[in-house]
């Protein structure tokens, strides 16, 4: 089943004008591939924006993580009726990142963040999509990991995250600064310590392994949408309108940049 998502993947990156690639690497004697897209100059530093395609056991994922592989591929559509872009942009479709291989080197993103230090490549920043397509606007619909935070940062899970560690560098503060900027719906930026519970949920905290600025764009997954890891993450759940706006500010946002 993965590689058939690959093979997807990869042909609608190229689709979309992409020079595509895979990563292939074994695990437990199988081999697993993550794919890789570059857009703009071939040279210079380059951002990388990532998504998981796997998913939690036998559950539909459809907003973990579908919605982040859509948002990618949406980008990957957007970023090729660019005449110009302004530096080096890489999408990457990432593999295993669910358990049981969470926080382990057999992530995909961990071998991907691996191999840019190990080749010296300058990186711009990273943006880590996952689950961008649940919204309540009830009171009450959105936790926290820590209680208090909600007199921050409100009751109602109607808005998208950038979350990202203290010490996070330059890319991030411009980044969540930008994104907020350009974004139609929501934002809240959300800065902690990298061991709050919550904070480094996803690709992203490979990158930070390797000394990259890193953020997580999100709907901030099981501490909204309870159908998290469940049968019932289904297509019928999500929020079309408001993802495209999150995919439309991440565009702004990626032009925007210098």
């Amino acid at each position: 089943m993965l590689d058939s998502v690959a093979a997807y993947v990869r042909r609608s990156l190229h689709a979309a004008g992409g020079r595509t690639e895979e990563q292939p690497y074994q695990v437990n004697g199988r081999t697993y591939r993550n794919i890789i897209a570059s857009f703009g100059p071939e040279t210079g530093p380059r951002l990388i924006i990532g998504a998981h395609y796997d998913v939690c056991g036998e559950q539909p994922g459809a907003d973990d993580n579908g919605t982040g592989v859509a948002a990618l591929l949406e980008t990957a559509r957007l970023l090729g009726q660019q005449k110009t872009l302004p530096y080096r942009i890489d999408l990457v479709a990432y593999t295993l990142e669910e358990p049981p291989y969470f926080r382990t080197p057999q992530m995909g993103s961990y071998r991907h963040a691996q191999r840019l230090h190990q080749q010296q490549v300058a990186v711009r920043g990273m943006v880590a999509l996952e689950m961008l397509g649940y919204y309540d606007d009830r009171k009450n619909s959105q936790r926290y990991p820590f209680g208090p935070l909600k007199f921050i940062y409100g009751s109602r899970g109607n808005y998208i995250t950038v979350a990202q560690k203290f010490g996070n560098g330059r890319f991030g503060r411009q980044f969540a600064r930008r994104y907020k900027h350009a974004a139609g719906l929501p934002v809240k930026r959300f800065k902690a310590p990298a061991w709050l519970p919550g904070i480094d949920f996803s690709d992203h905290l490979n990158y930070w392994h390797f000394g990259y600025s890193a953020v997580l764009l999100t709907d901030t997954a099981f501490y909204r949408n309870a159908h998290y890891h469940e049968t019932t993450d289904t297509l019928s759940r999500l929020d079309m309108r408001r993802l495209g706006l999150a995919v439309d500010a991440l565009l702004a946002t990626v032009l925007g940049s210098r």
